[in-house]
């Protein structure tokens, strides 16, 4: 049997880079609650007492940015001096433009509208020029790789154990990280588990791995993928005490594989966080999962892989390609064909059918953007499975 291993990281809401996608989120939703058609390219970068916020914002309403980051940082747990970072006390810096005309005369009016088209899902461009992907599996419930789940779900029971007291003297900044053997394509068991998790300086490094171990790895890590050959590294330096922005600086934008699937498929290079739906960056790159999701619901593939193409200022994509890595009886371009009849997948229609017009945002820029099924957003539903086997005869 072929065997491999494949390793997925993610980090907890108090890593620096997330705190400042969060941050990023938060602002766009703030904006999209009063102005749904607010344009909106928002980044951060966060360092030792410092939060800056820049970027380039058009929208008819106002919103207190300095008080928007200080309830983002001090809800993640940067609310004190013990903490290293203090949202209560931090600078906040704001570097704020208007968009630019010559990408909006785009954006506002699509290159197919300006040559007649009439469709309403022909009214605006796509926002900027690139590929996006989307990418499903059959490893987990949700359709996600199996790594990137388990790597996201010890992120989050870091987090709870944190916030709820279990653990008082974990601190906000952690990583995980999740290796998983493979034979002949399957996940058979966990081979590595890393944590490293930001502390109080007066807890012993016995105690920390102790607690790793019983209230963190354990309720996460299916019973059965575990065996007594698979390795568990518990802050492997022996002490991170500093972290947060004091330790490192943040950047928005700066974790789209942990956003995604974990470098379980391609990527296409573009972030998330902090821009308006109609940036195809996160719109298309949402309906791709989308597609792909509904494909492995199908039962049309076990794997699949969805690009998406735009160039700015047109609607329609200029390519669509689905990659099933030899899991489907189907040619590439008789799924390309399907799944061009139906979704729609000009960005009126994405925008419309996956309700990314609302302030869901901030929600997800932590602990990944796909998968996220207990949160309700439209992309992880399965409801084109019926279509789909309709239009390719199952």
């Amino acid at each position: 049997m072929a065997k491999y291993f494949f390793t997925s990281e993610s980090v907890t809401e108090g890593h620096p880079d997330k705190v400042c996608d969060q941050v990023s989120d938060a602002i766009l939703d703030a904006m999209l609650e009063k102005d749904p058609q607010a344009h909106v390219a928002c980044e951060v970068t966060a360092t030792t007492g410092m939060i800056h916020v820049m970027g380039e914002i058009s929208t008819e309403c106002y919103v207190d940015i300095p008080a928007v980051v200080r309830d983002v940082v001090c809800g993640i747990g940067y609310n004190s001096p013990d903490a290293g970072f203090n949202g209560n006390t931090c600078a906040v810096l704001t570097s704020i433009d208007v968009q630019s005309p010559d990408i909006a005369m785009g954006v506002n009016e699509s290159y197919e509208a300006k040559n007649g088209a009439t469709d309403e899902n022909d009214r605006i461009g796509a926002g900027d020029q690139g590929m996006m992907f989307g990418y499903a599996c059959d490893e987990t419930p949700e359709l996600m790789p199996l790594a990137i789940s388990l790597a996201h779900k010890l992120a989050k029971q870091l987090t709870k154990v944190r916030k709820d007291g279990t653990l008082p003297y974990l601190r906000p900044d952690g990583k995980t990280q999740v290796t998983v053997e493979y034979e002949d394509d399957k996940p058979v068991r966990v081979d590595t588990v890393v944590i490293s998790t930001q502390h109080n300086e007066f807890v012993s490094l016995m105690q920390i791995r102790e607690d790793m171990v019983k209230y963190v790895i354990r309720p996460v890590i299916p019973e059965g993928m575990m065996d007594e050959k698979t390795r568990c590294f518990i802050n492997p330096t022996g002490r991170f005490v500093i972290g947060g922005p004091v330790g490192d600086s943040g950047l928005t934008g700066r974790k789209i594989i942990v956003d995604t699937y974990g470098g379980y498929g391609r990527h296409g290079g573009g972030a998330f966080s902090g821009k308006d739906p109609t940036k195809v960056d996160r719109s298309a790159a949402y309906a791709a999962r989308y597609v792909a999701k509904n494909l492995v619901a199908a039962g049309v593939a076990k794997k699949c892989e969805v690009q998406l193409a735009y160039a700015i200022g047109v609607a329609h994509p200029v390519s669509i390609m689905v990659e099933t890595f030899g899991t489907s009886s189907f040619d590439k371009a008789v799924l390309a064909d399907a799944v061009s009849k139906v979704f729609d997948l000009r960005p009126t229609a994405i925008i419309r059918d996956l309700g990314l017009r609302a302030p869901i945002y901030r929600q997800l820029a932590a602990y990944g953007h796909m998968g996220r099924e207990e949160l309700g957003v439209a992309w992880e539903k399965t409801d084109k499975v019926d279509e789909l086997k309709k239009v390719l005869g199952l």
